[in-house]
């Protein structure tokens, strides 16, 4: 049986900034300079005055004050390094510059871009973005009255991957949403935030969406830098074309002069081709592998590419310009190089149409544990490998095991199909990767299913939301066993529940009870224990669901305003960890709170229900 094939999901891109791996054994501080202290609240709530939604209005003072950031500046050649290491890299947020967050000085484009439509054709900046909701997105008030330096400021504060899937994927639908430009910035410099946050996010494919929803006429200086990072992540120079003069015109990065030669070569003009790359050469613009691979992307509009061999021995860091033009002229990157990349990168190769279905499997797991890709879209990645021809690489043995766990003669090889995919992963990610990966065929096997792996199939068919499937094990599930908490966080037949059923939780691999102070979290969280019992179980596990502290009213202030998208990104803010361990119990109730109460439901069971299956 011929497994089923879906859309890839949008995705990927790459970070410039490293963000150091964290798996500590207690929970520590994950938020931006001046989120964590706790400070006795306010006497009395603060007015905020209501103001037009226009660039100069200026903020109120209704939201925390926010941490400084680092403006969107262009690094040479847009190269800066994509792992630990670099001379550029802030290992932590306490190390990254703090200049003034203002955006940068008006620039009048009129003298030097060209007017490529009429003006009724032109796309206004007052609501800018990709999709909407019916494609899944946003409303277009999804940050409500938010004042915009506030936003961008936590946007480029964010260190992504953020811990949680279901975070992840929340905060791309508001990110890729056609919003109405807050208050206090210009249109196309918060789009250009929401791509360089969706570049480091790995979401390559999502963030030239959005670099592409502005009209380039309309491109800020920090757009420009925006739109070469998108273009390279997505492996794609001939996004950069159209405003490639433009750009180069504008001085602030070198990487805009090179990228004419590219446009020149991919328009099909050689003539103009080695003019520019001598020029580049004579003044020292680029050097080495840098100015070999443009000269070979720009040979690929010709007749035929140039011969030009590219050479790694002396590289070694992967930066988004080595990585972007390598993906496009079909330029093997070694592994070692590989490795000295960001988490990012993972997406920006998962997406990758230029790269074989077998070299972009073990990133487009990783890209699928983290979000970026649906269950769907990696069972159609395996399908293309198990059709192809070539059966002796070891992604074909894992597409044949997927194969299996949908059309084995008996339930019982679907099941241990299921369990070969499940116990072969070494690391946390991994395995998660494979329940999402497997989601489907675990929702197919049947309840009549002798001894089965209860914990991991319904940990499976909720890693892609499948909750009704799920809910048919409800009766199969041991009580105080994983699986029987995890469908009790979604059980809607259960509205209220005590800490009676907390306590009842004893399920494997919990020898610090942080899974059952989670489990107590997220019941509290989704609404489903009274007061008196919450205070119970905060009492007695020692959760201090009260406390506060600058991000927590940060997060009710936005729901108090009804603004989804700023959840979202506060939400990843309080998640800035790889690893579930690095999440407290406090700061998941919370989150699971403000996604209920701003009209996300779903989405905060499933994120309560992650933790549980990935501690």
């Amino acid at each position: 049986m011929r497994i089923s094939r879906s859309k890839v999901a949008i995705a990927a891109l790459a970070a410039a900034l490293a963000i150091p791996a964290l798996g500590q054994d207690k929970p520590e501080s994950i938020l931006p300079p001046g989120f964590g202290d706790p400070t006795p609240p306010p006497s009395a709530p603060r007015p905020r005055a209501a103001q037009p939604n226009r660039p100069d209005a200026a903020p109120t003072a209704a939201r925390p004050a926010a941490p400084a950031a680092a403006p969107l500046v262009p690094a040479p050649l847009g190269l800066t390094p994509l792992g630990p290491g670099g001379p550029d890299a802030a290992p932590t947020p306490l190390a990254t510059p703090v200049p003034t967050v203002a955006p940068p000085a008006a620039t009048d484009f009129a003298a030097f871009v060209r007017a490529d439509m009429p003006a009724y054709a032109r796309r206004s900046l007052a609501q800018v973005g990709v999709v909407g909701p019916a494609q899944g997105a946003m409303a277009t008030d999804a940050f409500g009255r938010a004042n915009g330096r506030y936003l961008e400021t936590l946007m480029r504060r964010l260190n992504p991957p953020v811990a949680s899937r279901w975070v992840s994927i929340v905060l791309r639908r508001a990110l890729l949403a056609r919003v109405d430009t807050p208050r206090g910035v210009n249109g196309a410099d918060f789009a250009a935030e929401r791509a360089w946050l969706l570049v480091r996010m790995g979401e390559s494919v999502a963030a030239r969406a959005m670099v592409q929803a502005v009209d380039t006429e309309d491109y800020t200086p920090k757009m420009f830098v925006a739109a070469m990072q998108a273009a390279l992540a997505a492996g794609d120079p001939a996004a950069l074309c159209p405003a490639v003069e433009a750009g180069a015109t504008l001085g602030a990065e070198r990487g805009w002069i090179l990228a004419r030669a590219m446009c020149a070569g991919l328009s099909g003009m050689p003539a103009k081709v080695q003019p520019l790359l001598t020029q580049a050469r004579r003044t020292r613009l680029a050097g080495g592998v840098d100015l070999l691979l443009a000269q070979k992307v720009a040979g690929t509009g010709q007749s035929g590419r140039q011969a030009v061999t590219i050479e790694w021995d002396d590289v070694s860091q992967l930066t988004a310009w080595r990585y972007g033009l390598a993906t496009a002229a079909g330029v093997e990157i070694p592994a070692t190089l590989l490795a000295t990349g960001t988490p990012a990168v993972d997406g920006w190769r998962a997406l990758a149409p230029t790269l074989a279905p077998n070299v972009r499997a073990a990133a487009a797991e990783l890209a699928a544990a983290r979000g970026i890709l649906s269950s769907a879209a990696l069972i159609d990645l395996y399908s293309a490998i198990d059709a192809g021809d070539d059966q002796s690489v070891a992604e074909a043995g894992i597409a044949r095991d997927l194969r299996a766990s949908y059309d084995a003669s008996s339930v019982a090889g679907r099941a241990d199909a299921l369990k070969r995919l499940w116990d072969e992963p070494k690391t946390d990610e991994g395995r998660y990767a494979r329940l999402v990966l497997t989601a489907g065929a675990a929702a197919r096997l049947p309840q009549s299913l002798e001894k089965p792996d209860i914990d991991r199939i319904v940990a499976s068919i909720l890693s892609a939301g499948l909750d009704p499937r799920a809910m048919r094990w409800r009766e199969k599930a041991e009580r105080g066993s994983t699986a029987w908490a995890m469908l009790t966080l979604i059980d809607p037949a259960e509205p209220v529940a005590s800490y009676d059923e907390v306590s009842a939780y004893a399920g494997a691999n919990d020898s610090d009870g942080l899974k059952r102070r989670m489990f107590f979290a997220g019941l509290a969280g989704l609404g489903r224990m009274s007061a008196s019992e919450i205070e119970r179980g905060a009492r007695t596990l020692g959760v201090r669901v009260g406390r506060e502290d600058s991000w927590t009213r940060a997060l009710k202030t936005a729901v108090v305003d009804r603004e989804p998208g700023t959840v979202a990104l506060l939400s990843a803010v309080g998640m800035q960890t790889r690893a579930w361990r690095g999440v407290s119990p406090e700061a998941l109730y919370h989150i699971v709170t403000a996604l209920r109460a701003v009209g996300l439901p779903g989405e905060a069971k499933m994120v309560a229900v992650e933790a549980m299956s990935r501690l």
